[in-house]
């Protein structure tokens, strides 16, 4: 994984969030607030958790006195969480998923959505979760599927390959869209020592208010920008132009309403 594949920096977390959480983010945090809401936690952690949309949902539904630590690598995505966030009781923390700062068994739950992707070393990651986790607590986190599923990120990445034949860019298939094999996700947890693992298959409707948003969402708002920004700095808005154009040809000039499908998985420490 390139050093650039986790790097949500300069305007990226303000575009991210704008853009990025409306199409795809939104409609999971609600799930995952769900089943958190139904454990009815003292103590949870959430890592990797970007620009906040998580803690927006799920804050408010929480029991008062409930513990809730939001963390992130990356300190600008943990600033625009905090700038939006407007109900509950939230401590925030720079942290490395890789290496908590929190003492073992201490959480009830710990949760990470669209995170485990990111992770250089994934059974490092899920390791530490076992770590702070309470024994026989759940792990819940949610990676996206294969870009077939995903029907506005499989358009964007066709017009991106189509823009670049030789030397293709990467981010999209090897990194978001690249850690959706069950099997292999089962082998990791089983790995970190966790048991129970349940993977669940969970559609979804992407939304987005024009073709541009979405282009502008997928280019400009994911590391994707720094890959671009090191291969063809002055490229990126002629590929902005491309993948909205792509778009259109896709599902027009309209709202975009399309399917998406992420994992959601819960493995037990």
């Amino acid at each position: 994984m390139a050093e650039t594949d986790t790097k949500f920096v300069g305007p990226v977390p303000q575009i991210y969030d704008a853009l990025m959480v409306p199409m795809l983010f939104q409609p999971y945090a609600e799930d995952m607030a769900a089943r958190v809401v139904a454990l009815c936690p003292s103590a949870m952690l959430e890592t990797a958790a970007g620009s906040g949309v998580v803690p927006r949902v799920l804050a408010p539904l929480l029991s008062p006195g409930t513990r809730y630590v939001v963390t992130d690598l990356n300190a600008p995505m943990l600033d625009q969480a905090k700038a939006r966030q407007r109900a509950g009781h939230i401590e925030w923390a720079a942290a490395d998923a890789l290496a908590l700062p929190f003492d073992a068994a201490t959480f009830d739950v710990v949760i990470c959505q669209f995170g485990a992707m990111f992770f250089p070393d994934r059974v490092k990651g899920f390791a530490e979760a076992l770590r702070v986790l309470k024994p026989g607590a759940p792990f819940i986190f949610s990676v996206w599927d294969s870009l077939d599923e995903n029907a506005v990120s499989s358009t964007v990445w066709d017009a991106v390959l189509a823009r670049y034949p030789v030397d293709t860019p990467t981010f999209f298939e090897k990194v978001p869209h690249g850690y959706h094999d069950a099997d292999a996700i089962r082998a990791d947890l089983a790995s970190a020592g966790f048991h129970d693992v349940q993977v669940e298959w969970v559609s979804k409707v992407s939304y987005a208010a024009t073709p541009r948003h979405a282009a502008e969402a997928l280019m400009l708002g994911t590391p994707f920008r720094m890959e671009m920004a090191a291969r063809d700095p002055q490229g990126l808005p002629a590929l902005v132009d491309a993948t909205e154009a792509a778009l259109i040809a896709r599902f027009g000039t309209k709202p975009i309403a399309a399917p998406m499908r992420a994992l959601v998985i819960t493995a037990r420490a």
